[in-house]
């Protein structure tokens, strides 16, 4: 069976089928500020690599998440957008709530993401600022996608 949840005009899916990479690459790289010129091949990689959240409003894709994970004990929340034109209207927080209701991530041991301005959004479903940062280390060999 297929996880998804209607609220109004609103679809929110986990079926890959539905997902519309062009709509989720255009907002990637070129509205997103941590993705800016990604390219569609890595996209749909990373697409296949995760398990993807979509959000549609008759039939057109206005919103997208995908949670990297080894599906029993870990998972990072990446790439989460609700389009401008549907925002204000509770979208990014029906998305998180079907997110953190998903079967496979009940018994996480850790959830992380990384976000530069929604930590209001996250905090109301638990995430908080690391405990131990100093344990914490990343490898990042380039800031933007090259041109």
């Amino acid at each position: 069976m297929i996880y998804e949840k209607t609220i109004g005009d609103y679809l929110f899916s986990v079926d890959k089928q539905k997902l519309q990479l062009d709509a989720i690459h255009h907002y990637l790289s070129v509205e997103s500020y941590w993705a800016q010129n990604i390219p569609i091949e890595l996209v749909k990689k990373t697409i296949e690599g995760s398990v993807c959240f979509g959000v549609f409003h008759n039939g057109k894709q206005i919103g997208f998440a995908r949670v990297i994970t080894d599906h029993a004990s870990f998972g990072y929340l990446a790439d989460v957008y609700i389009l401008e034109q549907h925002r204000k209207q509770g979208l990014s927080k029906e998305l998180m709530k079907f997110i953190m209701t998903y079967p496979d991530f009940e018994k996480f041991r850790r959830f992380m993401l990384a976000t530069r301005d929604a930590h209001g959004l996250y905090k109301q479903f638990g995430f908080r600022s690391l405990n131990e940062p100093d344990r914490f280390m990343e490898l990042k060999p380039f800031e933007k996608y090259p041109v």
